[in-house]
């Protein structure tokens, strides 16, 4: 005899559980199998560095597009001698390793610069900016000081404009502008 208990609304009575109805309800629907596809799919992971460029950095919007921009400046930066340490095309990054002005050479770690003065790194985002243009940063900065305990972020100074690196980077946003042009009305810094 089945009973009803009414505070709790539990009923008792006859339970017959088939092994294929449990595994039916228990099965994953088809739904959050797509769901969970797409999220995966449409990550936000980046190449990019997790901090934003120094404003102080050179600022200039070209006419092209993204996609254009990025792989022209990996070009002319291996152009200039420079040794290319990251590059993602739809990131819209490049960065390259340190480059000792002096000396003209290039070094993958951080530990082997020796001359720390002469020694830049250079970075570019390529950021949409309206259709069919894209807003370029370009940064140049060296570190003055070695400091283990200290991230290399935290130790970076931008260039003075009388450094070699300056001069390095203001010759790769003249040759971008160059190839690409500048809109009429566009907001450049310098």
């Amino acid at each position: 005899m089945p009973v009803r208990n009414a505070e709790c609304g539990v009923r008792s009575g006859r339970v017959c559980v088939e092994a294929r109805d449990l595994s039916r309800r228990l099965g994953i629907p088809h739904s959050a199998l797509l769901t969970l596809i797409l999220l995966t799919a449409c990550t936000p992971v980046t190449t990019r560095p997790d901090f934003l460029p120094d404003p102080q950095a050179s600022r200039i919007v070209l006419d092209a597009r993204t996609e254009r921009v990025t792989p022209e400046i990996a070009a002319l930066v291996a152009a200039e001698s420079l040794q290319v340490e990251r590059v993602n095309v739809r990131d819209g990054y490049v960065e390259t390793a340190w480059y000792d002005t002096r000396s003209h050479r290039s070094f993958r770690g951080a530990r082997d610069v020796s001359d720390l003065a002469a020694t830049v790194k250079i970075r570019c985002w390529a950021d949409p900016y309206v259709p069919g243009q894209t807003r370029l940063t370009v940064e140049a900065v060296y570190r003055p000081r070695y400091d283990p305990s200290r991230t290399e972020r935290d130790l970076e100074v931008i260039v003075p404009k009388t450094h070699a690196g300056h001069a390095i980077a203001d010759s790769l946003v003249a040759a971008l502008r160059k190839r690409f042009g500048t809109p009429s009305s566009s907001p450049t810094a310098p």
